[in-house]
């Protein structure tokens, strides 16, 4: 992943956003503009987050170990992640109680408030509460975020009530702008008359189906950028998801209440993005990191994660085994040029969720670039895993020596790798198709914006092909999807400052899954004229909906596409006109990006739109359309 513009996009979350909230709530912020680094704005926002109090007291108890000291320390991008509930709540009570007893309970208000650059007690509008409204949930076993095991984010038009035929019919039946929000990147999931979903404050909600109103809210410890998993096999129906700063969660789906919170990985840096996949009450969690952007100091030793998956008892939350993608533990291999160690093998993160592969007792991942030298043979690859004991079965490494992080495109390089790769991860989730030539595949789309098919068997390539220029944000960026023998792939090919050999290709594209062959292109035209941080192509991952394929561009637009033909039948732009919320405010949407792919059921269907990241448009817009009535 860009992370130079990832880390910007973190500070602006900690100094501007409140990321979460845990026992009082956050002050209400209006959608920002999205800020440049060296802008005026910025530099404003960081001066006056500086001059707070806590500032002073944070500098005497905290931040020796905070700025790298410690290696087992998250440094300080990671904690502003953080609301300031939990930050007071970790000072006082938790586990850093001990080192923070040297503060008074005002000054200890005061580090909390400064690290998260919001304040404590704030007032926040809820979402509005259901009144006499009762919850029926689904009796499925299992929603996965991929829709099927396999990841083919397949529904049918018998589920989805949804169709080429109708789809013309949709109108808005609700819209949500959640509070303190600029970003919506939560798919929801559906499980009755129920609609599970996390959101940019951190807040996870259970709404009614029909008004958008919430049955119960429940506070997560920072934001909640993965979809839900529903699952209703155990005692209690239950869902689960990862926050941004490692902790993955399963509640009570009935209540809200929590069952337990498990941290997937012990490095401090560590962040959830891809949505844990469930099977047979096991919980299989992709474990991502941000330590990425903090190779912008050249003091900062760089690098000590590795990705991984980790395996959770479904019903109670504990690890039954954890699968690093590199096995070889770093350990330091040298000095930067300002003599800092260099420390590696590093990275080849697992940002999408598993697909889950039955036949073969295997689960899938994609994994990024590695972010120090030396170069791994799992990074930027697609791994095969055992279901039941995590033993990595086999790799294909689709771009090797792809070493990169944040400071090979900054001013200040020393922690650069010699490599400075092209930062070609595989960010979107695997999927799994049955063939006629091949039978079973295994497929993925790169940010390179090749998609490769292997053997599931011994990860063999059987096909790739090129379909999208490539880049930073893809290329392929968050998925594909497949319908039978056809696999739907969206481009990006956003302009990113460096110069690529092919051309750009950004819209939808389709390919034969037999053999790899372009079935159809849909480019999209730029019509972002006059507008910041618009773009045409397609980052978000699509969905298909009966004879239709449905996803959302940077450019904010919403657009279904004949599955046979390519041809679009259907639009929505959700960015340049208003929408009023649940709250009775108006609302609006962004670029459309990320996992939170469109959903339908029942002739509902659910867009997100919002991604005040990575220079895209800030949005906040959960859209509920339904079809008129005849």
């Amino acid at each position: 992943m860009h992370y130079s513009i990832l880390l910007l996009a973190l500070l602006l979350s900690a100094c501007n956003q409140s990321s979460t909230q845990q026992e009082s709530n956050p002050i209400v912020t209006t959608t920002p503009p999205l800020q440049t680094e060296g802008s005026q704005q910025y530099a404003d926002i960081q001066a006056a987050k500086e001059a707070l109090p806590g500032k002073a007291h944070y500098d005497r108890a905290c931040k020796a170990c905070h700025s790298g000291a410690v290696k087992r320390a998250p440094q300080r991008e990671m904690i502003g992640l953080m609301t300031p509930e939990s930050v007071l709540h970790t000072i006082t009570k938790g586990v850093m109680r001990d080192e923070a007893q040297s503060l008074t309970a005002q000054e200890k208000r005061e580090v909390a408030e400064y690290i998260s650059g919001v304040k404590l007690g704030g007032e926040l509008t809820p979402l509005p509460a259901c009144d006499n409204k009762s919850a029926t949930l689904a009796s499925s076993s299992s929603i996965n975020w991929g829709i099927q095991l396999e990841n083919t984010r397949t529904i049918s038009t018998e589920v989805a009530g949804i169709s080429s035929k109708n789809i013309t019919k949709l109108t808005t039946k609700w819209a949500i702008a959640f509070p303190d929000s600029s970003r919506v990147r939560s798919q929801p999931t559906f499980a009755g008359n129920q609609i599970f979903v996390g959101s940019h404050s951190g807040i996870v909600y259970s709404l009614d189906r029909d008004e958008g109103c919430a049955s119960w809210s429940y506070i997560a410890s920072a934001e909640v950028r993965t979809g839900i998993t529903y699952s209703a096999s155990g005692p209690d129906p239950m869902i689960f998801f990862g926050d941004v700063i490692g902790n993955v969660y399963g509640l009570n789906a009935n209540t809200g209440e929590k069952i337990w919170r498990t941290r997937a990985d012990d490095h401090p840096n560590a962040t959830i993005t891809g949505t844990p996949s469930l099977n047979n009450n096991m919980l299989y969690v992709p474990v991502s990191s941000l330590e990425v952007s903090l190779p912008i100091n050249p003091d900062y030793e760089c690098c000590t994660f590795r990705g991984s998956v980790t395996a959770l008892n479904a019903i109670t939350g504990e690890i039954q085994w954890k699968t690093y993608t590199i096995e070889e533990e770093p350990a330091v291999t040298g000095q930067n040029s300002v003599g800092t160690n260099i420390i590696g093998p590093s990275g080849a993160v697992v940002w999408n969720s598993p697909s889950i592969d039955v036949i073969n007792n295997q689960l899938y991942v994609g994994t990024g670039e590695n972010m120090s030298s030396p170069a791994s043979l799992t990074s930027d690859a697609m791994l095969a895993m055992d279901l039941d004991t995590g033993k990595l079965n086999w790799a294909f490494q689709a771009t090797a020596n792809d070493v990169w992080n944040s400071a090979c495109d900054t001013t200040t390089p020393e922690n650069c790798p010699v490599e400075n790769g092209p930062d070609f991860d595989f960010g979107g989730a695997t999927v799994i198709v049955n063939t006629t030539k091949h039978g079973r595949l295994v497929i993925a789309g790169q940010k390179s914006g090749f998609v490769h098919a292997l053997h599931p068997k011994d990860g063999s390539l059987i096909w790739q092909t090129r379909v999208g220029r490539g880049g930073i944000q893809g290329g392929i960026h968050f998925g594909i999807a497949a319908k039978g023998e056809t696999l739907l792939i969206p481009i990006s090919d956003m302009t990113d400052g460096r110069t690529y050999p092919n051309p750009d290709r950004p819209g939808m594209h389709a390919l034969d899954a037999n053999s790899g062959d372009l079935l159809w292109s849909t480019l999209l035209e730029d019509k972002c004229v006059g507008r910041d941080h618009c773009h045409p192509g397609i980052s978000q991952v699509p969905t298909v909906i009966g004879d239709l394929v449905i996803a959302g561009s940077m450019d904010g637009v919403a657009r279904a596409y004949a599955i046979d033909t390519g041809k679009i039948v259907w639009e929505l732009d959700t960015s340049q006109q208003e929408f009023t919320s649940t709250l009775g405010t108006l609302t609006k949407g962004g670029s459309m990006s990320g996992g939170a792919g469109p959903v339908a059921n029942k002739g509902l269907l659910l867009l997100s739109s919002g991604y005040s990241l990575y220079n895209h448009m800030p949005g906040n817009l959960l859209l509920a359309l339904e079809l008129k009535s005849e």
